[in-house]
C-alpha cells in the first residue's frame, strides 16, 4: 500500500485467518497496523496486490456487506458514551434490525463470553468502567 505522498504504509504482507479464528495484530506505531485493517474492511482499497475475504476480492464485495461480516475492534474502543454496556453490545444487531429480545440475549451471550456479568456490568457507561472492562466491551460488540 503507497500513499498518495508516495510513502510507503505496506509491502509483503501475508496473512491468512480462518472462520471464527481471533487475530491480533501487534507492531509499532507507524508500522501499518491500522492500514492493514482498513484495507481488510476496504475503508482503503491496495494500491497492489489484493484483499481476499471469504474467497472472494475485498474490491467486488459491496462495502457495507463486508464490514457487517467482519468483527473488528480497535485500539479506542469507540463506545457510545450515552448508551449503556448492554446497548453499546447490542447496537449492530439493532442496526442489523434484530429484534430487542434477540438483541438483549445475544448482548448478555457476548458479554458473559468475555468475562463480564451482564447483571453486574450491562446497565453502566463506558466512563464507569476500567480501560480493561471497556476493550472487553468493544470485543463483545464486535462479536455480537
Amino acid at each position: 500500500m503507497i500513499y498518495p505522498n508516495g510513502s510507503m504504509a505496506l509491502r509483503d504482507v501475508s496473512l491468512e485467518v480462518a472462520r471464527g479464528e481471533c487475530l491480533a495484530i501487534l507492531g509499532t506505531s507507524g508500522s501499518g497496523k491500522t492500514t492493514l485493517l482498513k484495507m481488510v474492511n476496504r475503508l482503503l482499497d491496495p494500491t497492489a496486490g489484493e484483499v481476499v475475504v471469504g474467497g472472494r476480492p475485498t474490491i467486488a464485495w459491496d462495502p457495507i456487506r463486508l464490514r457487517r461480516s467482519i468483527g473488528y475492534v480497535i485500539q479506542e474502543v469507540g463506545l457510545m458514551p450515552h448508551l449503556d454496556v448492554l446497548a453499546n453490545v447490542g447496537l449492530v444487531p439493532r442496526i442489523l434490525g434484530m429484534s430487542r429480545p434477540e438483541r438483549a440475549g445475544r448482548a448478555e451471550e457476548m458479554l458473559r463470553l468475555v468475562g463480564l456479568d451482564p447483571s453486574r456490568f450491562g446497565r453502566l457507561r463506558p466512563h464507569q468502567l476500567s480501560g480493561g472492562q471497556r476493550q472487553r466491551v468493544g470485543v463483545a460488540r464486535a462479536l455480537a
